[in-house]
């Protein structure tokens, strides 16, 4: 996917250490696309750090610019609160 980053959200990737290169692997082939306030997407998926645990690292886009927008990225252990059953 062609997208910038914002200031913002790569100020939050660097104090919540979270790299590029998860970023990159959630925008390239999400698990889930939710729709999210002010018309933006989640992309999210589960993912393992490294540290034996799972969380659900969510990229919030804003599509409607071109190229798309990541506002910010965060990961959380509480994953049944945003994971969407189908």
């Amino acid at each position: 996917m062609n997208y910038k980053i914002s200031l913002h959200a790569e100020h939050e990737m660097k104090r919540r250490q979270i790299s590029r290169h998860f970023v990159d692997i959630v925008l390239d082939a999400p698990q889930q696309i939710v729709d999210e306030y002010g018309g933006k997407k989640a992309y999210q998926s589960q993912i393992d750090f490294g540290k034996g645990k799972i969380y659900l690292l969510r990229v919030i886009v804003n599509e409607s610019v071109n190229p798309k927008l990541v506002v910010t990225v965060y990961k959380t252990s509480k994953i049944c609160k945003y994971w969407r059953q189908i």
